[in-house]
């Protein structure tokens, strides 16, 4: 008996004969497990993947969808959400940062407490968290008069979307920011810091770029959060066309009486975030090693 690859001429070893036997019996069943698994994943690709083939498709077949965006409602909810979801990716960024950065560094009294605070709107209902803003800042709220006192009106106003929007989408940015400061070997840091680099310098030139990847997925996820929101600002904010009615808002009100303008804004907000995703894998090197 002749192993396979060895020459006809050269008798096949004991040795030779059982590790291939090995090598095949662990092949087989390797080959099993992947076929078993791969059933699940294709189930669940395809229940993702068929209601949202079935948005696109009934919104295609109702009419343009170009003349969806002269609609007054879909407008206005366009504008609405880009400016409010923009500032608020602003605001997530620039005190997300340093936040993140003091959780991934340092240790302090308190830091466990506070690190479960900043994940605790992720898993909070959307709904409770509007409440909660409504407690604290609306007109009876805990500060209520105090705001009242300095002329500050923020429930139920434009400024009540965007703190409902950090409120929910910052911890995202943080958490990946996080992860990102950790990742980093701080032997480069050291080094920095030895040819006579400032920490400050050191943090711009050489912890930032190095953690720029995570940092970029954590924007993203803050601005697709923030642009999806809908509970907390429909409890803190409202709904009121051109002024707290932001797209997710928009496609609840359209839903009752224009299902046309509702299906373009859904279509316009899947296309929106599934392009970001896309463009950053691809900028993240996901797509290549797929």
């Amino acid at each position: 008996m002749a192993v396979e690859g060895a020459s006809p001429s050269t008798p096949a070893r004991p040795g030779d004969v059982a590790t291939h036997r090995r090598s095949q019996s662990r092949a087989r069943p390797r080959l099993d497990l992947m076929s078993a698994f791969a059933v699940p994943g294709i189930l669940l690709a395809l229940f993702i993947a068929v209601p949202l083939a079935a948005l696109v498709y009934r919104a295609a077949s109702s009419g343009d969808l170009l003349d969806a965006l002269s609609k007054p409602i879909v407008r206005d909810a366009l504008r609405l959400s880009a400016t409010t979801s923009l500032i608020t990716l602003v605001i997530a960024v620039g005190v997300g940062t340093p936040l993140a950065y003091v959780l991934a560094r340092s240790s302090f009294p308190g830091k466990r407490l506070l690190d479960t605070l900043i994940d605790l709107p992720i898993v909070l209902p959307p709904v409770v968290a509007g409440v909660a803003l409504l407690m604290a800042f609306g007109r009876r709220g805990v500060f209520g008069d105090e705001l009242r006192a300095t002329g500050i009106e923020l429930a139920f106003t434009t400024k009540a979307v965007i703190l409902a929007q950090v409120f929910v989408s910052a911890p995202f940015y943080i958490r990946a920011a996080k992860a990102g400061f950790q990742s980093i070997d701080q032997t480069l840091e050291q080094m920095a810091y030895t040819l006579g680099a400032s920490r400050w310098r050191t943090f711009v030139q050489v912890t930032l770029p190095l953690a720029f990847p995570a940092v970029l997925g954590g924007i993203v996820l803050c601005w697709a959060r923030a642009l999806s929101e809908f509970g907390a600002t429909m409890m803190f904010a409202g709904n009121f066309r051109g002024r707290t009615q932001t797209m997710p808002l928009a496609i609840m009100t359209a839903m009752e009486s224009d299902l046309f303008a509702a299906l373009s804004i859904s279509v316009i907000l899947l296309a929106v975030t599934f392009l970001i995703l896309l463009l950053l894998r691809a900028y993240t090197g996901d797509g290549v090693r797929a």
